[in-house]
């Protein structure tokens, strides 16, 4: 019963809390001509009033007013019963609403305090997490550019490799024929195949995006985030990659070949004279080549986007506290 009771007076008083101070001082307000017309409409005699003074609408409104304010002049004084209780009436209502006023005032404050509190730590969060995104993005960059570069190696015959170096997005399925010759690309020393070189800088940027993840709130650049999100994603449900590698020797051993640089030529052939992803039903071993196809679209945008939304950031004025 007593809990009851309890629940109900803290959900009555948060109620109250909740009302804007504007309601209750225009409350407090409509109560002054409102008692103003029961004390004129009340019979004669229920007070006692000073000689010459008024009994007009306006000479209670007059009372009224320094009554609800318990300012209390004492030139109008209730004489009897009615007028007592109304005027009584009148007193509490004054400081009960005077009260949920102060009280309402109270809760906005602390209403503003709270919020102005947890606006200072989303900026304090947001500049952390701005100096530490700050310092990661040249490894993003550089991995990135990285990434496109290799995405542009595998794309482009050898024989145009020297033109810009530029990774076009709207590259064709054949121009993958040469995706097993060396990427050519000046930070690739090595001999390997240019997929190979693609599959490997597509593994560790998918790996430093997911710690990056971990290690900074991205939610505060959802573009950001959205991107990378799609980037790791799409790494690890890419599935054709030992395929991929194993190509060249499967072919080598299928079709009789003496060494792999002729697996290789055969492969780079069929690529180019093939019509492309719209018929990959009827030859199921160029699926790799497909699926790789679609990989580097997808991912290549993407690169491109966290490219772009990085360097915002980055040119961003710094968040300050």
């Amino acid at each position: 019963m007593n809990e009851a009771v309890s629940n109900k007076l803290k959900h009555f008083w948060k109620v109250v809390s909740n009302v804007r101070p504007i309601v209750w001082i225009c409350l407090y307000i409509c109560l002054m001509p409102l008692f103003a017309l029961v004390y004129y409409l009340m019979p004669g005699g229920q007070f006692r009033i000073p000689q010459d003074a008024g009994t007009d609408f306006g000479s209670w409104l007059y009372y009224s007013i320094v009554t609800i304010t318990t300012l209390g002049f004492g030139d109008y004084t209730p004489a009897h019963g009615w007028a007592q209780a109304v005027t009584a009436i009148e007193v509490m209502c004054g400081l009960i609403f005077l009260g949920f006023f102060l009280n309402s005032v109270g809760s906005m404050k602390s209403e503003i305090d709270v919020e102005s509190e947890i606006e200072k730590q989303r900026r304090v969060h947001k500049s952390s997490e701005y100096e530490k995104l700050m310092k990661n993005i040249p490894v993003l960059l550089h991995k990135l550019n990285l990434y496109l570069s290799f995405c542009y190696a595998v794309t482009t015959p050898l024989s145009r490799r020297g033109e810009g170096g530029e990774y076009n997005p709207d590259f064709s399925f054949n121009d993958m024929h040469d995706l097993y010759l060396p990427s050519g690309i000046p930070t690739d020393h090595s001999s390997r195949a240019a997929v190979e070189g693609l599959m490997a800088c597509a593994s560790a940027t998918s790996l430093y995006l997911d710690s990056l993840q971990s290690r900074v709130d991205l939610t505060l650049w959802p573009e950001l985030l959205e991107d990378s999100f799609g980037f790791v994603a799409a790494c690890q449900m890419f599935v054709s990659e030992d395929l991929l590698k194993d190509w060249p020797e499967r072919e080598l051993h299928k079709s009789s070949m003496h060494t792999l640089d002729d697996a290789v030529r055969k492969i780079s052939d069929d690529i180019k004279s093939w019509s492309g992803p719209a018929e990959s039903g009827k030859r199921l071993d160029m699926a790799p080549a497909v699926e790789l196809f679609h990989f580097i679209k997808e991912t290549g945008k993407l690169a491109r986007d966290i490219e772009l939304s990085a360097t915002r950031v980055a040119s961003s004025p710094a968040i300050s506290n």
